[in-house]
């Protein structure tokens, strides 16, 4: 199969190049930064059909990604992820490409799934910045105030972005199946969770909390953990990840026809920030994470994933445990900061 990877020569693109070559197939890079491969941006209309030549499927990783600074850099997202996958779709279609495999987000999702004590499962709205300013970070009932107990999300939870980012990544969905609904094309999304590895941006707001801590680490600083470090995530292995990718692409024949079909790609194993910094720490050799209490407005408290539809439907499982990642992550290497 021949695949077209946008952003091929990005941190999780490049790792999905390698993984589709190794097992037979022929990826095709197509990056702003390609070096081996096609050069061009995906709102470049002539520069995607020129692309698309020859191609049998697509997997579309190429996004502004992060939770960025603020507000300011709105339209930056919108035109990186919307316009770009507005472009990309309308030239498939033109192409007659069928087969779509996105670069989903949990962010999708706003806050994970939480359980009252009285009232079940609840949905907390965003926290209160009087409430951060307190240090009172963990969302309350929002029928009664009580304490909730955090629990995995599905695929079937209610989309509820609370940055521009995740809603320039929830509309990259709604893109793709309308696209898959007017052209009779299969797309899947792949809901990424806290992505890291070898090769991972270093020092940039667009990077995530793992390559935070390890630049910190390399410059002899360290890592700052923000609120009180008790806030989960599903930290999931770039290896696990471009493995993922190469599932579901082999996969799309057997899907329905005229849809997309989201699938949480995570360990399935949560773990608070502030053991994934200790365990970075303690690989690389110290120095030892300190708790700031500080926080950013749009992030949410926890959000780990349930990964068992993509187990159970396509057969994908994570295979890299966390101390294992950890320990091989404080040894990477870094990429040069990523381009906003």
């Amino acid at each position: 199969m021949r695949v077209l990877v946008t952003g091929g020569s990005g941190f999780i693109g490049s790792h999905i190049v390698t993984v589709l070559e190794a097992v037979g197939h022929e990826p095709v890079v197509f990056d702003r930064a390609a070096t081996d491969g096609l050069r061009g941006d995906v709102r470049d209309a002539d520069a995607v059909r020129e692309a698309l030549r020859g191609v049998d499927a697509v997997c579309h990783q190429s996004a502004m990604v992060g939770l960025g600074k603020g507000f300011a850099d709105a339209s930056a997202y919108v035109s990186s992820n919307d316009l770009g996958t507005a472009v990309l779709l309308e030239q498939m279609a033109d192409a007659g490409v069928h087969r779509l495999a996105l670069a989903g987000s949990m962010v999708v999702y706003g806050e994970g799934r939480y359980s009252c004590p009285v009232h079940g499962v609840v949905r907390p709205g965003p926290r209160s910045v009087p409430d951060l300013d307190s240090g009172r970070f963990e969302p309350p009932c929002p029928r009664c105030g009580a304490a909730l107990a955090p629990e995995l999300v599905d695929e079937d939870a209610p989309a509820d972005p609370r940055n521009v980012y995740a809603t320039t990544k929830l509309a990259q969905e709604h893109l793709s199946a309308a696209w898959a609904r007017a052209t009779g094309g299969r797309a899947v999304s792949l809901r990424y969770h806290n992505v890291y590895g070898d090769g991972m941006p270093r020092d940039t707001p667009y990077a995530g909390v793992a390559s935070f801590f390890r630049s910190a680490l390399e410059r002899g600083e360290a890592p700052r953990v923000y609120e009180d470090g008790s806030q989960r995530r599903d930290f999931v292995h770039v290896d696990d990840v471009a493995a993922a990718n190469v599932v579901a692409l082999e996969a799309l024949d057997e899907l329905p026809v005229g849809g997309l079909r989201a699938y949480n790609t995570g360990s399935g194993q949560p773990h608070t920030v502030g053991e994934m910094a200790d365990a970075l720490a303690e690989a690389f050799g110290g120095p030892k994470p300190v708790v700031t209490g500080e926080y950013r407005l749009g992030d949410v408290r926890h959000i780990t994933a349930s990964s068992e539809r993509f187990r159970r439907e396509l057969g994908w499982s994570a295979h890299v445990p966390f101390a294992e990642g950890m320990a091989r992550f404080a040894k990477d290497q870094l990429a040069a900061p990523a381009r906003p």
